[in-house]
């Protein structure tokens, strides 16, 4: 069983920042892939980035420009880094990983950070 545990949520004004950081349980370069999902009231989780084992990096349209995904490998710890933030990236947001490849790929998640961009 893996453990994923995020941090770094909170209260951001329109146009600041934030960084989230999840720990895994296990070293991150067994991970297939490692990504960051967000949920908003009402709408379905979407992804926000991912990153391979071979540091590979995808962002979804809503936030490119604007986030980073990266993994410290020595410290198990996957993070995102996001500016210009927005009152629509108001979420709960989700820490992701993937074991192996499909169809035996394994998934796990993080219990949720809130993030809210309000002023």
């Amino acid at each position: 069983q893996v453990q994923l545990v995020e941090s770094g949520g909170g209260l951001v004004q329109p146009g600041g920042s934030l960084s989230l950081s999840c720990a895994a349980s296990r070293n991150t370069f067994d991970f297939y892939n490692m990504a960051w999902y967000r949920q908003a009231p009402g709408k379905q989780r979407e992804l926000v980035a991912s990153i391979t084992r071979f540091d590979s990096t995808n962002y979804a349209d809503p936030v490119k420009g604007r986030a980073t995904i990266s993994v410290n490998s020595t410290k198990n710890t996957v993070y995102l880094q996001m500016n210009s933030l927005k009152p629509e990236d108001t979420a709960v947001y989700y820490c992701n990983a993937r074991l192996g490849r499909p169809p035996t790929q394994l998934v796990f998640w993080g219990q949720g950070t809130q993030v809210t961009v309000s002023s």
